[in-house]
């Protein structure tokens, strides 16, 4: 796979004080464009330690209700485990594969024979698989020097696939958002003219050609840790702001409860400015929070946080379709990403955007609801709260102390001599009793959060006479325990 460093998203987005204001401002009305209906994926990577196999990742996919992810190669193994999960992927072409693709029509060919055929064919035993394909990521500022070839690489990865009856697969590239200048207001953005007419012009024009999405890398969380403070916290995570701090575009008078929104639109408008036809759908291929980081340089990283933008992008992509520039026309967006890339070289945030641990287990469950089961699903409704392995053990005995105090957590078990006491150390008496809270709250939103010293995990933490107990045991202790 590609480098995928979200770096190259992380354009200066500075907002004009004028944006902040004007609560009574009148708010426009745009006609609705654009049609289907809107999806929320995952995105999969797979620097992972003990990463799941390829048919057990797809039985995960099956049990989490899954059906949109995007892979960053093309790995024929994990396609043909894909190929009974009900998924549909988007398939990805490395940067490090880009020359020789855009050099040779022929090594693309023979890239969509090896690579696409056999998942995709009307023979093959997966036809629908692959819903397109992303050549390169973020090629404008992660690898510029190939820049030259990736347009011949997409425009011949096309061209095979017309050749194999398959023109119904897109081909296009994920870019990064810094390539959008002036983002806000966004009725001033602009793209990088550098990059316009080189690029960008001939780029668009195969997408309008070929029914193809503009495939775009968007992330609030950068622009809110780039902003100096110029970003509230709860507009970048979809919250509800007071109407005196809603974002107000003054050209348009439109108002912005969110930055993600805004960053659409600017993306819109900047497609405007080179007289790029609307019809060109917009794909949000990555975007997403980081659930830990560097408690000193990335303040905003935190299970909380990564919980409450997922969840809330979630709801808006499902629920409110549209921008205020379109309100009838709401890109679908794929999460970044399924589990935490431990692996991962660079900032702590780094390996720490997944919803899922490598194992399966979450990081987190989202707080969504009416969404099928939709992602951190409890499928076996045998989830349990224990101590987090990256938490203090100070906060870990602190929230104990509150768990088995104010919490009212029986913690008979872990008294010496009792079945829990050992082993006899903070974390293994601080899990019985997060998850003894855990459960006596029904297992709701935040009852294992304790200041980030808990997490849930779909393993057992039972061992030898210890029996931490489940849902169902623990409504018939509340039930009848007195």
């Amino acid at each position: 796979m590609g480098a995928r460093s979200r770096g190259g998203t992380r354009s200066l987005l500075l907002l004009s004080l004028h944006l902040l204001c004007l609560h009574s401002c009148l708010r426009c009305s745009v006609s609705a464009a654009g049609s289907g209906d809107p999806y929320v994926g995952v995105t999969i990577g797979t620097a992972v330690t003990n990463l799941l196999s390829p048919s057990d990742l797809a039985a995960f996919l099956r049990a989490q209700r899954i059906t949109h992810v995007r892979l960053y190669d093309a790995d024929p193994r994990l396609l043909s485990a894909l190929a009974s999960s009900g998924a549909t992927a988007i398939v990805g072409v490395p940067n490090d594969e880009l020359l020789a693709l855009g050099s040779s029509p022929a090594t693309a060919s023979a890239w969509v024979a090896r690579r696409v055929l056999p998942f995709a064919a009307a023979n093959s035993t997966s036809p629908g698989l692959i819903s397109a394909i992303a050549v390169g990521d973020e090629v404008p500022t992660a690898l510029p020097s190939a820049l030259p070839i990736l347009l011949p690489a997409i425009q011949s990865l096309a061209a095979a696939l017309a050749a194999a009856n398959l023109s119904s697969i897109p081909v296009s590239t994920p870019l990064p958002f810094s390539i959008v200048l002036e983002p806000f207001p966004p009725s001033q953005a602009y793209f990088n003219q550098s990059l316009a007419k080189s690029f960008l012009l001939p780029l668009l024009s195969h997408l309008a050609n070929t029914s193809a999405p503009l495939m775009l890398n968007l992330y609030p969380y950068y622009s809110l840790m780039q902003s100096s403070g110029v970003v509230p916290v709860d507009n970048a995570m979809f919250k509800p702001l007071p109407p005196s701090l809603e974002m107000v575009d003054p050209n348009t008078l439109l108002h912005y409860t969110n930055v993600f929104d805004a960053m659409l639109d600017a993306v819109y408008v900047a497609l405007k400015n080179l007289n790029v036809s609307a019809g060109i759908p917009v794909l949000v291929t990555e975007t997403g929070w980081p659930s830990y980081g560097d408690r000193k340089e990335e303040p905003y990283a935190s299970k909380d946080n990564a919980n409450t933008y997922n969840s809330n992008l979630i709801k808006h992509v499902t629920e409110k379709p549209g921008t205020p520039m379109r309100p009838g026309a709401q890109a679908s967006v794929y999460i970044y990403e399924l589990f935490n890339e431990d692996l991962r070289p660079g900032p702590a945030s780094e390996a720490n955007w997944g919803l899922f641990h490598g194992n399966g287990t979450p990081v987190y469950l989202l707080h969504v609801t009416g969404k099928d089961g939709f992602l951190g699903n409890d499928t076996t409704d045998r989830t349990f709260c224990i101590a987090a392995d990256d938490a203090d053990e100070k906060a870990v005995q602190a929230a104990m102390d509150w768990a088995c105090g104010p919490g009212r957590s029986d913690c008979t078990a872990i008294q010496p001599g009792e079945g829990c006491y050992e082993p006899n150390d903070v974390r293994s008496h601080a899990s019985f009793a997060f998850n003894t809270y855990y459960q006596s709250q029904g297992k709701a939103g935040g009852s294992c959060y304790f200041q980030g010293a808990g997490m849930v995990t779909t393993t057992d933490p039972s061992h030898d006479s210890c029996i931490f107990v489940g849902r169902q045991v623990m409504l018939k202790d509340l039930r009848y325990g007195d």
